[in-house]
């Protein structure tokens, strides 16, 4: 599925392109599953957010499938092995590469991102991308682990530095990150107040083990002090930005960490400076997640216990119809697209 231009899912139609051949280094993985992400929406309305985007673009960043051909310097994986892709490639030589930071490489390439992705029947990727695969987990749910569980474990674990014990804010409760963001706390040991702004949305929340259920337009400071017997809250995990800002801040203890990895409903907000360093509050922004974060959530998703969500699935020519899923705000998990 081939975007020639910015807009609705019009832009997006089907054909047929050469098959990719592997380079030196490089697997090419028959795709079983992609993920949709906010990002291929923003780059299909435009303008690019990526540096290096060009169309025509074929994108899909979380793919999940089996390989078909490898380069002659790849070692370590054979045809029919069943891989998922972290999309992330860094150059590999410069200093951010080098401290494990490829998300911040200044020659930052990523699987449909800016390079051709997972809506087609195949990928090419560098085989150092390569999850392999365990029998018991599925393309499908594979397919919605990389960006959603790789954010939420840099957020909850590399950035937030959860402990057993602590109770956890999670904003935006159903989304696909903080539906993982949930489970990784509860594995942690703390306690998680799940916000969200539907019953249907809590539920789920609550199955994933949630201990306090809120709505947005409940008064969500208050009652995380109640639930804390007046403390407030350890960590706050905030993808939403604007619309949740005050109450993410308001929600902390003292000493209190918030961890911003998102600003989908705006960009600008305001807060006082005074509280911050009264309360010795820390506002963390979480950055692009590393290399070690994808191969540490991947490890403990395979070890079992924790669960993907997903929203629906579609054939490759049913993309528009996955983009309008994935654009309403009714889903639940991860909207998949199965060439």
């Amino acid at each position: 599925m081939v975007q020639t231009g910015f807009g609705g899912p019009e832009v997006v139609r089907l054909r047929h392109v050469p098959d990719p051949a592997p380079g030196p280094a490089e697997l090419v993985v028959e795709v079983g599953a992609c993920a949709l992400n906010r990002l291929d929406v923003l780059q299909r309305r435009g303008p690019a957010v990526l540096p290096g985007f060009r169309l025509p673009h074929i994108a899909g960043t979380d793919v999940a499938g089996t390989v078909v051909a490898t380069g002659p310097r790849v070692s370590g994986y054979a045809v029919g092995d069943r891989v998922v892709l972290d999309p992330t490639i860094g150059c590999g030589t410069c200093a951010r590469c080098q401290a494990g930071d490829a998300g911040f490489c200044p020659a930052l390439r990523v699987v449909g991102g800016n390079i051709p992705g997972g809506f087609a029947e195949y990928v090419a990727a560098p085989a150092r991308l390569a999850y392999r695969l365990p029998a018991h987990v599925s393309l499908d749910e594979a397919a919605a682990l990389p960006t959603a569980w790789s954010t939420a474990y840099r957020a909850t674990h590399g950035v937030g530095q959860v402990r057993s014990g602590e109770t956890v804010v999670v904003q935006a409760a159903a989304s696909a990150v903080s539906i993982a963001a949930i489970q990784l706390a509860k594995r942690a040991g703390a306690a998680v107040v799940a916000v969200a702004s539907t019953g249907a949305k809590l539920a789920v929340a609550a199955d994933l083990g949630a201990d306090l259920l809120l709505r947005n337009d409940d008064d969500v400071p208050a009652a995380v002090r109640d639930h804390t017997g007046g403390r407030g809250a350890d960590l706050v995990l905030d993808h939403v930005g604007a619309a949740t800002w005050s109450n993410s801040v308001a929600s902390l203890a003292i000493g209190g960490r918030l961890v911003v990895f998102g600003n989908t409903s705006g960009d600008q907000v305001e807060f006082s400076l005074a509280d911050v360093y009264h309360r010795g509050l820390r506002l963390l922004g979480a950055g692009a997640y590393g290399a070690e974060d994808f191969t540490a959530v991947l490890d403990a998703y395979c070890a079992g216990g924790l669960r993907a969500l997903r929203a629906g699935a579609y054939g490759l020519a049913e993309l528009p119809a996955a983009f309008a899923h994935q654009e309403s705000r009714d889903t639940i998990g991860k909207v998949l697209v199965l060439p």
